[in-house]
């Protein structure tokens, strides 16, 4: 266990390029490169993880800190079917976000290391088990987040990023109280921030239910508030709307699976009692994200912050599964978290692409796009497919698993309404991304478009303003991303046993289920 473990390769492998990048070597490439080289570390131990057992393999704990008075702080690194593939998905979204990035744009080198911050710092969260780098890697993705936005923004790119820093900062304050009070709570001896020596001693000294049921709340409103739970979701549409594409692939496709990941991990299992207690709370806020997203989604007329309410909406699903707390509940929301990174990392960046090429964001303003650019016509709807939950992509695969177990665990009475409720959030889906596809790719061509030898006639001529000119993607090098991320869904869609057998045994070793 003391040995060094493959996994520091997904962390030193990051810095190193952003090392490289400082030192003035090609930021774009030497990105990519990194990224590609933790995309095939991550499939190897995808592919090599001994799944039949479940536990946490590649372990490697050494100490690092430990002063009087206070729980030693370990660097304790390794991963179980839960963790892994997420690791495997902060890989993956992780190349396809740089792959669709710019070589040109402005401060690359700058613009490439954030980006590779964020990557940095989401794999540490998912491979850590100790607490204090679980929370500390996680810190260290958002500043990027924050600087991504608010240089490399889009219209109202200043007030997106102070919203998104305010609200991001306060949940990550609310966290910290819990995951404080909850090793404080406990005898000065049995403090820890280790989660399996926690998981271990509580499993045979839960803290008093009272004292659960005041720091249930706090892990309950933290990880809300990170992830983007109604009501405290306002933060992230405009947020990611105001993103450049890259940013918003590699937050919504990964960093908002932290909160998740996050209450299977340690709410859930560590205070369960309080968890028990809240749940008709958590139920209640997660219709919230069902319906009045759904609602809000429906309402939008730009690309951008559709697909930021849509995400919103998508996360009571991972709650849902989470709130279940049998095997099938809380496997499914693992694959969903994967499904939906996929999918959500797909959307933002196509949307980027649309916007880009097409000069608008607005429905009504481009119609007829299937005409100049079938090639994204087909990608885009592959995502909205996903999105939906069309049986053969990822999402349906793990959404069916969550009807399943919300229907089998939740309050006896109440549990099927729930599934009820989660099923007609699919078509609340359905309807606003088949609107969007109308819209965008087959709705009428305004009048501003012209066919494109006129384009090319008067782009340019003095006096007269060129009209966008909307092209297709013709290069391998820019459908590749997206081909990667839809391949990626179709096979975990056609064959989610390949990633079951890996999520389930180590889902069955969770305490409490039910």
């Amino acid at each position: 266990m003391n040995s060094f473990s493959p996994l520091i390769a997904l962390l030193l492998i990051p810095l190193g390029a952003i090392l490289f990048i400082i030192a003035k070597a090609p930021a774009r490439m030497t990105a990519l490169v990194a990224s590609g080289l933790n995309l095939a570390i991550s499939l190897l131990l995808l592919l090599d993880y001994p799944a039949a057992q479940g536990s946490y393999a590649w372990e490697m704990n050494f100490p690092w800190v430990n002063l009087q008075g206070l729980p030693p702080i370990r660097l304790h690194f390794g991963v179980d079917g839960i963790s892994l593939p997420l690791v495997f998905l902060t890989a993956i979204v992780t190349a396809a976000a740089i792959a669709i990035s710019p070589g040109n744009i402005r401060r690359s080198s700058e613009y490439y290391c954030y980006l590779l911050l964020m990557s940095l710092g989401a794999m540490g969260a998912f491979i850590s088990l100790d607490i204090f780098f679980f929370y500390i890697f996680h810190e260290f993705a958002l500043i990027p987040t924050f600087l991504l936005i608010g240089i490399w923004g889009a219209q109202n790119r200043q007030f997106a990023s102070f919203q998104v820093t305010i609200y991001l900062m306060a949940g990550s304050l609310i966290l910290l109280a819990g995951l404080v009070a909850l090793i404080m709570t406990l005898p000065p001896e049995a403090r820890t921030f280790d989660m399996i020596a926690l998981q271990s001693y509580l499993n045979d000294h839960p803290i008093a239910v009272a004292t659960q049921n005041l720091i249930f709340p706090l892990l309950l409103v933290g990880f809300g508030i990170l992830v983007g739970l109604f009501p405290f979701h306002s933060w992230a549409p405009p947020g990611y709307a105001s993103a450049p594409p890259a940013a918003a692939m590699l937050h919504a496709g990964i960093l908002k699976k932290f909160a998740i990941y996050g209450m299977i991990r340690i709410a859930i299992p560590m205070v369960h009692d309080g968890f028990e207690a809240w749940l008709p709370v958590l139920l209640a806020l997660l219709v919230g994200n069902f319906l009045y997203a759904g609602l809000i989604t429906l309402a939008q007329k730009e690309l951008p912050t559709m697909i930021g309410f849509s995400s919103i909406m998508h996360m009571g699903y991972l709650f849902l599964g989470v709130a279940c707390w049998n095997t099938i509940g809380v496997s499914g929301a693992v694959v969903l978290m994967v499904a939906h990174g996929l999918s959500a990392a797909l959307l933002f960046g196509l949307s980027g692409e649309i916007t880009q090429r097409a000069g608008e964001n607005r429905f009504a303003e481009m119609g007829g796009l299937a005409e100049r650019a079938p090639t994204l016509a087909v990608l885009f709807s592959f995502a909205s497919m996903a999105a939906m939950g069309v049986p053969g992509l990822a999402n349906f695969a793990g959404e069916v698993m969550v009807f399943f177990g919300s229907y089998a665990a939740i309050l006896p009475v109440l549990g099927p309404g729930y599934a009820i409720i989660a099923i007609y959030g699919t078509v609340l889906t359905a309807i606003f991304q088949l609107r969007a596809i109308k819209s965008i790719f087959y709705g009428l061509m305004p009048a501003r478009y012209e066919p494109r030898a006129a384009v090319a006639a008067t782009a340019g001529s003095e006096g007269t303003p060129a009209a966008p000119g909307m092209t297709d993607t013709s290069a391998l090098a820019e459908h590749a991303p997206y081909v990667l991320l839809i391949l990626a869904s179709l096979v975990i869609g056609f064959m989610p046993f390949l990633l079951l057998h890996i999520v389930e045994p180590s889902v069955s070793l969770l305490p409490h289920l039910k």
